[in-house]
């Protein structure tokens, strides 16, 4: 049982449960392997659009996150394999400062996660899933849910090509995010031929997807992501998928996980 997505006590959004609770769960749940992947800060130079700016750990934390981490796994180094890493946001026209922070933090890398959550439209910065609320902004914004969901899938092919140096993340993180509030506002019809698109370049770039649980977990989802006929898809392609909880507090370790293909998760 590995799990490559879990956040900590350093995610401002998140619980603010000890590490160690974090760790004797996944022991409890029979976990061989975990990769914390905390948040990184984001660009300096680059405004929060949520309410309370907490989309991310602070960059003062960052020190502290990996001292803690090599800690923890020397404690449990007998009991599980601990893992450390980042989900490093991919946000057009940063990718400068984005490198910076690979290059500085990169040598303690064990595992990352390169994800999408924020796309510009209509000349203003959206979280497309911070809240119901903000993502009809965003729709609004660009126009229709048709050109929102175009923008998000540039956004992600941006992210697989773009040259983020020797310590680019090599995993896409939950690639259908933008489907977080499927129940509320209807996927465009192209919306799977634009996420099999992106698959093509996946494969090209020798990535691997984050197949995560915690859109089965989430009000209006329902389904992982990606969902199954991605995955299957993914799978099809040789494209491996790794489980990641997505994980904001110990107790959501696991989650979604019954709901997943298993055969298709890479151990």
């Amino acid at each position: 049982m590995n799990d490559g997505h879990i956040h900590t006590p350093y995610c401002p959004h998140g619980s603010d449960q000890p590490l160690e609770a974090y760790v004797n769960r996944a022991l409890t749940l029979g976990y061989s392997s975990m990769t914390f992947t905390e948040h990184a800060p984001l660009p300096p130079s680059f405004i929060d659009p949520v309410p309370d700016q907490d989309s991310a750990m602070r960059s003062n934390d960052v020190e502290d996150y990996i001292k803690t981490i090599h800690q923890l796994k020397e404690s449990y180094n007998s009991d599980i394999d601990i893992r450390l890493g980042f989900e490093v946001d991919y946000i057009k026209g940063f990718e400068d400062e984005i490198t910076s922070f690979l290059d500085d933090y990169g040598d303690y890398i064990d595992d990352s996660i390169l994800s999408v959550h924020f796309l510009k439209t209509g000349g203003q910065w959206y979280c497309i899933d911070y809240s119901p609320e903000m993502f009809k902004e965003a729709i609004d914004a660009s126009g229709s849910i048709k050109e929102l969901y175009d923008l998000y899938y540039q956004a992600m092919e941006q992210s697989a090509l773009a040259d983020l140096g020797p310590h680019k993340p090599n995993r896409i993180g939950h690639m259908t995010l933008i489907k977080k509030f499927q129940l509320l506002y209807d996927p465009p019809e192209n919306w799977y031929h634009s996420a099999s698109l992106f698959l093509d370049t996946v494969k090209k770039q020798g990535m691997s997807l984050d197949y995560n649980g915690a859109g089965a977990k989430k009000s209006y989802c329902h389904e992982s992501y990606p969902p199954l006929s991605i995955a299957a898809l993914a799978s099809s392609k040789k494209i491996p998928l790794v489980y990641g909880s997505d994980a904001h507090h110990p107790n959501q370790l696991k989650q979604g996980y019954s709901e997943l293909k298993q055969s298709f998760i890479v151990r």
